[in-house]
């Protein structure tokens, strides 16, 4: 399995770095949350390009009916988590991703603001598989030792009636103890 320390940087070690244009900088340096996402282009499809399109505008909105509707949002994430367990960064932790919208947690409202946004390959219809668990794992320990994390939530503990990701497959057991 690969290491995945988070260097001074904000960068994963060994992950496919993949640049995102969708990110600013954040008002402070606070880093305290870490946000759980599930995401599949086209919905419910894996392993194709769609996500690392939609990631950095260039998703052609020709090539899938759904693609029409999204593919002018301005959207990104931290990390990404494949299916086969890789590990795709697209934005620095130190930079703000845009990731998790309108949201709030414990009374503080943008939470993109103070997050780390981790997307997994997938839907609220499917399991994850093992080797994305053993990627995440490794990730959330290299996180949590690099910066003061209070909480690992999902999309839907912050943007409640929103969002449903990372969703009813996702199993907390196996990240909970990490906190």
């Amino acid at each position: 399995m690969k290491l995945y320390a988070i260097n001074e940087a904000g960068f994963a070690d060994n992950a496919d770095y993949i640049a995102s244009p969708n990110f600013d900088v954040r008002p402070n340096h606070e880093i305290s949350i870490i946000v759980i996402h599930n995401i599949s282009l086209p919905p419910n499809q894996y392993g194709g390009n769609g996500i690392i399109e939609l990631f950095t505008n260039v998703l052609n909105p020709n090539e899938h009916p759904y693609y029409a509707e999204i593919y002018t949002r301005k959207v990104s994430s931290h990390f990404l988590i494949r299916r086969d367990g890789s590990l795709i960064q697209f934005v620095s932790c130190l930079n703000r991703a845009w990731h998790a919208g309108v949201s709030n947690w414990q009374g503080r409202e943008r939470c993109n603001d103070f997050s780390v946004g981790i997307e997994l390959e997938g839907s609220d219809f499917d399991a994850f598989e093992s080797a994305q668990y053993l990627t995440l794992k490794n990730l959330l320990d290299s996180l949590m030792s690099r910066y003061a994390i209070q909480s690992i939530v999902g999309h839907s503990d912050i943007a409640p009636g929103r969002k449903t990701d990372p969703g009813p497959y996702f199993d907390w057991s196996k990240i909970r103890k990490k906190m």
